[in-house]
């Protein structure tokens, strides 16, 4: 009887046991602070310089970088480099956009000269950013491939500089104002560099000589998937047709945004032929966004645009009052919102 007992009180325990086991709320999983910065390395590690991801552009630590730099006419000025780069980088510039010839319209900047170019940046801790600037405004599909097939040509020197260099394929190639014929031509610019063994972050200008930047919602889908790297951002300059007003301006820079595009503003002034630019707001909006800017120009326009040099000497000892003074030392300029590439800081 006791035996009956026993065995009847430990089926009884072990029955509670079960029932009090399914009824139980398993430990709550504390989250792991670490998780987010471990993703952001491995993604870093599986590049070996800049990468776009979830819109945004990431150096090659794997740290966010944001563009805030002045262009320079490099190919039109070549005894200015030097001292154009030491005035820029006292700007507290953290990139420069450099004008360069496949020699197409203008003398051919040679590898030598581009390998000189990168170093120069790199010296002075500016990421460069390098565009063909002879397809400017061309239809064309051969003036786009032309432009892509000199980085092929030049693949020696810029193979190897993938955390400081950035490959702006063509400036405003496409002068019209129209999507199709921009994205089929894009589609197959960018296999070329891929193929060449070029691995750096592309950049492409919108259509519409850099300012229809609706052209990036309708077929920059298909521009980012021709990558097999998915390594393309995209630029949109800002005179009066696309940076005339606030709404314009977030409008525009909304067409990537939206679309989960990274994205930058590679050229803009405070006025030109087209109109006036609301240029704080643009400095305002990107600062907010954290989206990238480059002023265009830091000194030698002409043609009646002169009033887009930045500078008033190629040293920089004094900026232009209207322009220069607004970009790198006013609210949400160069100088207050700028931050230097970390890969400089190893």
């Amino acid at each position: 009887m006791t035996k009956k007992r026993n065995k009847l009180l430990l089926l009884f325990l072990t029955l509670v046991l079960v029932f009090s086991a399914c009824g139980s709320r398993p430990a709550k999983e504390e989250p792991n602070p670490s998780s987010a910065q471990e993703e952001t390395q491995n993604k870093a590690e599986e590049h070996t310089g800049f990468y776009v991801d979830g819109g945004v552009l990431y150096d090659a630590n794997g740290n966010p970088f944001v563009m805030r730099g002045i262009n320079h006419a490099h190919t039109w000025f070549t005894d200015k480099l030097f001292l154009t780069l030491d005035a820029i980088k006292d700007t507290g510039s953290n990139c420069v956009r450099i004008v360069l010839s496949n020699g197409e319209q203008w003398n051919e900047n040679t590898a030598d000269t581009v390998a000189g170019i990168i170093k120069a940046c790199k010296d002075r801790n500016l990421i460069a950013i390098l565009e063909v600037h002879d397809a400017t405004g061309y239809n064309d599909k051969e003036s786009l491939l032309a432009a892509a097939q000199y980085f092929v040509d030049i693949k020696d020197v810029l193979i190897g500089e993938e955390a400081y260099v950035i490959i702006n394929i063509a400036n405003e190639w496409m002068g019209n104002s129209t999507t199709q014929a921009w994205k089929e031509a894009y589609v197959e610019a960018i296999p070329m560099l891929r193929e060449a063994g070029l691995t750096h972050t592309i950049m492409v200008d919108s259509a519409g000589w850099g300012q229809y930047a609706k052209c990036i919602a309708e077929g920059g889908r298909e521009v980012f998937d021709a990558d097999p790297l998915a390594n393309v951002m995209f630029s949109i300059h800002m005179y009066g047709t696309a940076g005339g007003t606030a709404a314009k301006i977030e409008t525009n820079l909304k067409y990537a945004t939206d679309n989960g595009f990274c994205v930058c503003v590679g050229e803009f002034g405070y006025n030109h032929t087209d109109g006036d630019v609301d240029e704080a707001f643009l400095m305002q909006y990107c600062e907010e966004n954290q989206i990238g800017y480059i002023a265009w120009s830091w000194k030698g326009n002409g043609g009646g645009v002169e009033y887009l040099d930045l500078a008033v000497q190629w040293d920089g000892r004094e900026l232009s009052a209207d322009w220069g003074e607004v970009v790198v030392n006013g609210t949400n300029g160069i100088r207050e919102t700028s931050r230097i590439c970390t890969v400089f800081e190893e």
